[in-house]
C-alpha cells in the first residue's frame, strides 16, 4: 500500500486528509512566547488576531521529526511505502532533515516538491490517479510534473515579504512609495517577483492573462488567499469565466506560509501547457 505524506506548507487543513488520502506533517512555528503545531493547536482566525491586532510576527522550525520517524517506519516495516511531498528546500532545512532521516529507507520517497501551497495539492490529485502503479513510475510523474506547476500571487501589503525575508528593502520601498504591486512567483524553489505592476487591478489584470496564455486545462486551478478573500474576489471577476469550472479549491493558506504574505493576498496555482 501506498501512504502519502505533505507537509502543513501544503496549505492541505486537517480536515482534508481523508479527502486527499494522506497524512499531514505539521511544520512549527513560534508567536511570541508560545509554540503552535500549524493547522493544529490554532485557527486560521486566531493566528490573524495575533498576527495582525497583536502585531507578532512568527517564527517558523521544523516539525517533530521523531514522531514522523515513528510513524513512518510503523508503515514501512508492515510493508507499505511512502511518499513525502516537502515545500521548497530553498524555503526551509525542512526537506534535507526529512531527507536525512530515511535516506537508508529504499521503501521511503522523499521528494523537494521546489513549491509550496496548492502546488503541493496539485502534485497530490497527481500520485492518486496513479497509486495502483511501481513507486518510481509515481516519483517519475510528479518529477516532471513539478517544473510546469505555475504559482502567480500578489500580496496586499509587502511588509510581511520584507519581515521574512523574501523581498528586498530596495523592492519594499519603490512598491510602498509608488503604490507597485509585484506579481510573486516560485522560480527554482525560490519566491521571485514575476513583475511589476502599478495597482492592485493591474497586477490581477497580469494574472488573468498569464492564466489564459500558458493554462493546460487538463488540471485543476488552486485559487489561494491569506485571511479575507476581497482580493480574490477582484481576481475572479477577471478571469475568463470558462475557467471557472477548473477552480477546484478556495484555500485561506495556513499560518506557517500565510505569516509571509500577510492578510489579504491572492493567486492562483495551475499547470502550464
Amino acid at each position: 500500500m501506498l501512504r502519502v505524506f505533505v507537509d502543513s506548507g501544503s496549505s492541505i487543513k486537517q480536515e482534508e486528509k481523508s479527502k486527499y488520502d494522506i497524512e499531514i506533517i505539521p511544520l512549527r512555528y513560534l508567536m511570541g512566547e508560545k509554540e503552535y503545531e500549524d493547522g493544529l493547536d490554532q485557527s486560521i482566525e486566531e493566528f490573524y488576531e495575533m498576527l495582525i491586532t497583536n502585531k507578532l510576527f512568527p517564527k517558523t522550525s521544523l516539525p517533530y521529526l521523531d514522531k514522523l520517524e515513528k510513524k513512518v517506519s510503523e508503515y514501512t516495516k508492515s510493508g507499505d511505502e511512502v511518499i513525502i511531498l516537502v515545500f521548497s528546500s530553498k524555503l526551509s532545512s525542512t526537506f534535507d532533515s526529512i531527507k536525512a532521516l530515511f535516506e537508508d529507507n529504499p521503501k521511503v520517497k522523499v521528494i523537494d516538491t521546489m513549491l509550496a501551497v496548492g502546488g503541493i495539492r496539485i502534485l497530490v490529485e497527481e500520485i492518486n490517479k496513479y497509486r495502483d502503479q511501481p513507486l518510481d513510475v509515481i516519483v517519475d510523474k510528479i518529477q516532471n510534473l513539478i517544473p510546469r506547476i505555475k504559482i502567480l500571487a500578489i500580496p496586499e501589503t509587502l511588509n510581511y515579504l520584507l519581515k521574512g525575508g523574501r523581498l528586498s528593502i530596495k523592492d519594499w520601498i519603490l512598491g510602498t512609495s509608488f503604490h507597485i504591486k509585484p506579481v510573486i512567483t516560485f522560480k527554482d524553489g525560490y519566491v521571485k517577483v514575476e513583475c511589476k505592476k502599478i495597482g492592485l487591478k493591474n497586477a490581477a489584470k497580469y494574472i488573468a492573462a498569464e492564466l489564459d496564455k500558458t493554462i493546460d486545462p487538463s488540471y485543476p486551478i488552486i485559487a489561494s488567499y491569506t485571511y479575507k478573500d476581497k482580493n480574490l474576489k477582484l481576481l475572479l471577476n477577471l478571469v475568463d469565466q470558462k475557467y471557472l469550472p477548473l477552480m477546484s479549491d478556495f484555500d485561506n493558506i495556513d499560518p506557517v506560509i500565510a505569516c509571509h504574505w500577510g492578510p489579504n493576498a491572492c493567486g492562483f496555482i495551475f499547470v502550464t501547457k
